[in-house]
């Protein structure tokens, strides 16, 4: 089929499934197209409580969909490519967790969204990249255990008011290629433009940022700001959003190195399939659900 027939295709399925269309902002173009919803994670974690349709068939990482059954375990999850992994997510599983615990057995283990459901079902309150800060400055002084990113950790730690952040070793293979030397080629190539990076950045990287933020917080950055000029510091599915949103400002990529193979894994055809085929849909057992659950849910109410 043709991409024109394609598109009449899904939106067709999409009605006779009863069906919603979530697609994270790194997906490519062609996916966003055809999406009912697109946002962080965050946004498409809240969005999964709040959708009347039975079926969400979820663009992204393998994760994701995960999180989206979790909080919607009545609802069918498809994930279009079943192979759409996360290899942050990959850094740590229950053993390892067990581990990083038993080395510090007071502390409470918050755990970044880009995890396992069984990851996640072990731990005591879920964060995003735009509300970790938040999360961990609601849990006092006690020893925190920031799984599994080391720069989102590192960059909680050093704002924090606990003086116990404690975060694991992992990284998101994307953000972590980035050095500084990309940034300072950037801003010389761009002395004009601000640069907006995302916290899943080392820390050489977020030092030359004039903004740090969540995927959405630096779109709308970019979009609110006076300035006309931007160096972004994240997927390059953002640059390509934001010259839609503000055609008249210009978006660089802070380094060729921010491309996510895995959120660039889903075509139409993927989508087409997963509709017409009840295409990998995700099954979790009851106890991972709760247990799973709760640490997402204290986090959404945290947040309320």
């Amino acid at each position: 089929m043709d991409k024109h027939t394609l598109i009449e295709e899904i939106k067709r399925l999409k009605k006779e499934k009863d069906a919603v269309i979530f697609a994270h902002h790194y997906q490519v173009e062609e996916v966003k197209e055809v999406a009912d919803i697109i946002g962080d994670s965050l946004e498409l974690s809240r969005k999964a409580t709040e959708v009347q349709e039975q079926t969400i068939v979820l663009s992204g990482v393998y994760f994701m969909a995960e999180s989206v059954k979790i909080l919607s375990p009545e609802k069918k999850v498809l994930l279009p490519v079943k192979d759409a992994g996360c290899p942050m997510a990959d850094m740590i599983d229950e053993e390892k967790l067990e581990g990083f615990k038993a080395d510090y057995p007071t502390g409470k283990v918050v755990c970044y969204v880009n995890t396992s459901a069984e990851v996640k079902a072990k731990s005591d309150i879920c964060c995003t990249s735009s509300n970790a800060l938040k999360v961990v400055d609601s849990m006092g002084e006690v020893p925190v255990l920031f799984i599994p990113d080391q720069n989102l950790g590192n960059y909680v730690k050093k704002h924090s008011k606990n003086p116990n952040v404690i975060p694991y070793s992992g990284y998101c293979i994307t953000h972590h290629r980035a050095r500084k030397e990309d940034a300072l080629q950037a801003k010389a190539k761009h002395p004009e433009a601000l640069v907006l990076a995302h916290p899943e950045c080392r820390k050489e990287v977020l030092e030359e940022a004039h903004f740090i933020g969540s995927t959405t917080e630096i779109m709308n950055y970019a979009v609110n700001s006076e300035k006309q000029s931007f160096i972004i510091g994240t997927e390059m599915g953002v640059v390509e959003t934001l010259k839609k949103e503000a055609p008249e400002k210009n978006f660089f990529l802070l380094a060729p190195s921010f491309i996510c193979s895995n959120m660039k894994k889903t075509r139409l055809e993927d989508i087409y399939r997963a509709l017409k085929e009840d295409k990998h849909e995700i099954h979790l057992d009851d106890k991972t659900l709760q247990a799973a659950n709760s640490a997402l849910s204290n986090m959404l109410v945290l947040l309320k």
